[in-house]
């Protein structure tokens, strides 16, 4: 974090748990900061705060780029606040594999959402992460939920089935899809079957509105058969630009949490997510090993030489790798 903490982590903590904004803005930074020196004082942080977590509803929005995500979220946080209750958004932008920006502008495509004192909408760069969402999501939520705003709604970068990995940090996936879609229906059924939890057509108004009914219905057909026996994922028809089905979408979302929560589904899940963020964070801590380490640098560029040139198998480098370690 550029010039460090100005506050030490148990000040922070404080701050957060009275739900000043500063504190949380600052917090994420913290958390979010790749810089090794952060690494300890987030950690610390994160520490701190844990006793005093409630861990809230969350849903996640996938849905391909263009599908009006953002809207959808603006339209969805604008109703939440209205029945009294504080969201929290959190919008992943794709960072730049080459320059390693960001384009963080969805914030300012959510200017009604952005003012509402009820509502915490905060851009975050996916970094070099893979699967939609950037690798100190789980973080930021706790954040966000510490600070007393739930529930939260995360809307993913919008690249595809490797979005997958947001089920990893969320209770209830958001599938979004525009009208017309359903012919996408059998290439991607098997992934609705495993993790779509409700689904939307958005951009049911004007000339496209008939079709977007036709969609709802040809995919509230298809999804019946494929549940072996669970209730297949309800499917809404929504507008973010006229607001229209938006009270019955999160009485879908809702209603498919409390299914989970009462099936003891929701529990497994939450265990099976911290699983996934160990192993995680494993991964990341033995790249790095191997990245940083200064005695091991010769051998890890001689070995990525070889595996380059095609005169090693990348399988037979993690074996030299790892037995050198």
């Amino acid at each position: 974090m550029k010039g460090g903490l100005k506050r030490g982590p148990a000040e922070l903590a404080l701050g957060v748990r009275a739900g000043d904004r500063r504190s949380l803005a600052r917090a994420i930074t913290l958390v979010e900061s790749t810089r090794s020196e952060d690494e300890a004082q987030a950690l610390e942080l994160l520490r701190a705060l844990l006793p005093f977590h409630t861990r809230g509803l969350r849903v996640g929005v996938s849905g391909p780029p263009g599908v009006g995500k953002s809207s959808l979220l603006e339209r969805l946080g604008v109703h939440l606040v209205e029945s009294g209750q504080r969201p929290a958004v959190l919008v992943v932008d794709p960072s730049s594999q080459r320059g390693a920006g960001s384009i963080l502008g969805d914030k300012t495509r959510m200017v009604r959402l952005a003012r509402e004192a009820a509502a915490y909408v905060r851009p975050s760069p996916s970094g070099d992460s893979n699967g939609g969402i950037s690798r100190a999501t789980g973080d930021v939520l706790m954040l966000c939920e510490v600070a007393g705003f739930s529930p939260s709604l995360v809307e993913t970068v919008g690249v595809g089935q490797a979005e997958t990995a947001v089920t990893n940090v969320v209770d209830v996936l958001l599938l979004l899809l525009e009208p017309g879609a359903g012919d996408e229906l059998q290439g991607i059924k098997r992934g609705l079957n495993e993790w779509g939890d409700v689904i939307a057509v958005n951009k049911s108004d004007g000339a496209r509105a008939e079709l977007a009914r036709q969609t709802c219905a040809q995919f509230a057909a298809g999804l019946s058969s494929f549940r072996n026996g669970e209730s297949a994922a309800p499917v809404v028809c929504v507008s973010a630009l006229l607001g229209t089905g938006i009270a019955d979408l999160w009485a879908a979302l809702e209603t498919r949490y409390r299914e989970l929560e009462a099936s003891g589904a929701l529990q497994r899940k939450h265990r099976e997510q911290r699983k996934a963020d160990l192993y995680r964070r494993l991964a990341i801590a033995l790249m790095r090993r191997f990245a940083h380490d200064a005695r091991r640098q010769a051998e890890v560029r001689s070995i990525e030489q070889r595996v380059m040139s095609g005169a090693l198998l990348p399988a037979e480098a993690v074996e030299l790798l790892l037995q050198g370690d």
